[in-house]
């Protein structure tokens, strides 16, 4: 494992212990950065048309398409020090 993927999976872990709740469109950057760095681009279909936080997840997630995951961990490890700060 290297040690970006370790810094990751840290900041994951992390992140559960943030004393306040961010607000959602942090909470969505966080969500999008996490998929894109474990996952890569999105790959499933959009949710249900009313499904309207999965849509938002997904929405977000897509507009990281093309981001490579080595980035996407880097902002992500990067936003959860900012919140933890």
């Amino acid at each position: 494992m290297t040690d970006l993927r370790r810094e990751f999976e840290q900041a994951a872990e992390d992140i559960k212990r943030l004393g306040t709740r961010p607000d959602n469109d942090t909470l969505l950057r966080l969500y999008a950065l996490y998929k894109q760095g474990s996952l890569g681009d999105v790959q499933a279909h959009p949710p249900g048309f009313f499904d309207f936080v999965g849509t938002a997840k997904h929405e977000a997630w897509a507009q990281l398409a093309g981001m490579r995951q080595d980035e996407a961990m880097r902002r992500y490890i990067a936003l959860v020090g900012q919140l933890l700060a």
